[in-house]
């Protein structure tokens, strides 16, 4: 329901009147994130400062309102979605650049800034910050903390808890905290470590303390194609098999190389079943001898085509080529629905034979593209949702695929966080105990239930089922 004016009124006391979106026409365009769930929130709130932040949430506290940060609204399991109305506390005005200290290697962000924004600063000392997701020019650094994101570069280098060294957090009652520090070790209970990725039911990251690298001395970026989507996971194993750790080892199928070399003309061979993109990182010396070692694993493994990206141009048009795979989906179908469960790599062949078989028997196209040196499966449902019913056989298929990913002895997300779209199936994964042991370190940070309500945890409000999302890819034409 719409808040009262008095409400409103504090509100915009604190963060001006024009930082206050209540008019429900406005409101429409907070009501989802990557994801077809919506729920229209009852304000949205552009605070500015920490301090407003907290005086936003004593505010929600003392009229028992629900808050739910949104960073750039990429999230891809709703988890930026007010399900049960409040506050949307969009922090995308606190996107500045700190500090950056290129002794310590480390930088000093607010929560909206933008993940390639770090990057281009970072680079300017010789640096750069290693979790890379595939939405990177859009997504923000909070977002990317609450919900433990990863990216085609994690693979060696990690993913983003391995990279935050601290973060100043509002909890529900409105008191501020610095939690972690630069030590590498941190002693006693790792604070930390429970708030990244706990997708905004904790708290409100308002300051984030990150880890830089410095930019590798050379980098072999290396395509190569294989007959079968079997012959290329044979291969990623072998690699890893061989103690090989690449910074990053990208897989794309057939259908996925058909859209993309349409749209990027970056060299892929669309005759090939797959394609690996693997690049190594670090001293001339040792990239030479990686990439001559990964090659000839390759080939043993019916590799063909191989191509080393000859200069600066070339890498970039190849990851190009991955990183707006999804949008290129949009010369098959209009609409997407992505996973992101996770499997051994050894399970790589059979479970993309079973997302296969899933999609032949509901007729639906799927596109894989995915991050398989750490198995982290991306199954793409490519559909028409202007097609009457598709939606339920959208959501029975990827249901089943999920389904699949357990059973393989996988678990339901990698990077993209639980959120409401797989928090039904927490139970598939975790016993009664395990569920109850975290939602009573939920309730001892929020013990009203007021952050992010409805999130990660089932919801005995709701039917237990997928929540599907109807993603609309970049090159899509409606006619």
């Amino acid at each position: 329901m719409p808040l009262s004016g008095a409400v409103l009124r504090e509100l915009q006391e604190v963060v001006g009147e024009a930082n206050v979106v209540h008019r429900p026409d406005d409101l429409r365009i907070f009501e989802r994130d990557g994801s077809i769930a919506g729920a229209v929130p009852d304000a949205v709130v552009l605070p500015a400062t920490t301090q407003e932040v907290a005086r936003v949430v004593r505010i929600a506290a003392r009229h028992d309102l629900p808050v739910v940060p949104r960073g750039a609204g990429t999230g891809l399991s709703g988890g930026a979605v007010t399900l049960r109305g409040g506050i949307a506390l969009q922090l995308s005005r606190m996107r500045r650049i700190l500090e950056i200290d290129p002794h310590a290697r480390t930088a000093l962000v607010e929560p909206g800034v933008v993940n390639y924004d770090l990057q281009q600063a970072a680079a300017r000392y010789g640096l750069f910050y290693a979790p890379d997701p595939s939405s990177q020019k859009a997504c923000t650094l909070g977002g990317n903390v609450a919900e433990n994101s990863g990216g085609p570069h994690c693979l060696s280098y990690g993913v983003t808890t391995n990279h935050v060294l601290g973060v100043e957090a509002v909890f529900a009652d409105g008191s501020v905290a610095w939690v972690g520090g630069d030590a590498p070790d941190r002693l006693g209970l790792d604070l930390l470590g429970l708030l990244v990725g706990s997708e905004g039911t904790l708290a409100t990251i308002t300051r984030i303390k990150v880890r830089l690298l410095p930019l590798a001395d050379a980098v072999v970026t290396l395509m190569a194609a294989f007959p079968t989507i079997d012959t290329a996971s044979q291969a990623v194993s072998d690699v890893i098999a061989h103690g090989i750790v690449p910074a990053a080892l990208e897989m794309m199928d057939q259908v996925t190389i058909g859209a993309v070399e349409a749209h990027y003309r970056a060299g892929y061979p669309t005759d090939a079943g797959a394609v690996l993109l693997t690049e190594v990182e670090g001293i001339q010396e040792s990239c030479a001898e990686q990439a001559a070692a990964i090659e000839d694993i390759l080939r043993r493994n019916e590799a063909t085509g191989l191509r080393v990206a000859q200069d600066a141009a070339e890498r970039e048009l190849l990851w190009a080529g991955r990183k707006g795979a999804i949008g290129a989906l949009g010369r098959i179908r209009p609409n997407y629905y992505l996973h992101d469960g996770v499997v051994p790599r050894t399970r790589l062949p059979q479970v993309l034979h079973q997302v296969g078989e899933i999609g032949r028997h509901y007729r639906l196209p799927v596109a894989n593209v995915f991050h398989a040196g750490d198995g982290n499966l991306h199954p793409n449902i490519l559909f028409d949702l202007r097609e009457p019913g598709i939606m339920e056989q959208v959501e029975a298929a990827g249901e089943e695929m999920l389904r699949a990913v357990v059973e393989a002895g996988g678990t339901l997300s990698g990077e993209h966080g639980i959120g409401i779209e797989k928090n039904a199936f927490m139970p598939w994964i975790y016993a009664p105990a395990d569920l109850e042991a975290m939602q009573r370190v939920k309730r001892v940070f929020d013990p009203e239930g007021r952050l992010n309500p409805g999130k990660i945890f089932p919801d005995p409000g709701r039917r237990p089922r997928l929540t599907a999302r109807a993603g609309f890819c970049a090159q899509a034409r409606w006619w």
